[in-house]
């Protein structure tokens, strides 16, 4: 009974987690700003910025101190784009 419990606080929290993410790509989007999607599926330095206008590209991300700045490396075509999408969830 414990664990049941235990697994509908879980599905409970892991479902809060996925409207809070919903909403922080949503309102990125509002602003015209884009949503940054990391993965360790690229080299370390490296995410995929999406856009409101479904576009998605990739860049390197520096830091140094409190300023981040970031090189475009590559724009994905719309099927890698699709694609990602699909990996993430973001369908």
């Amino acid at each position: 009974m414990q664990k049941i419990m235990a697994d509908v606080k879980i599905n409970k929290l892991e479902d809060k987690v996925s409207v809070a993410f919903y909403r922080l790509r949503a309102t990125s989007f509002n602003k015209n700003l884009p949503f940054l999607i990391l993965s360790d599926k690229l080299p370390e330095g490296q995410a995929y910025r999406e856009y409101a206008d479904g576009r998605i590209e990739i860049h390197e991300v520096h830091t140094r101190g409190a300023n981040l700045t970031s090189k475009l490396i590559k724009k994905l075509s719309k099927q890698e784009a699709d694609k990602v999408r699909t990996t993430y969830g973001l369908q």
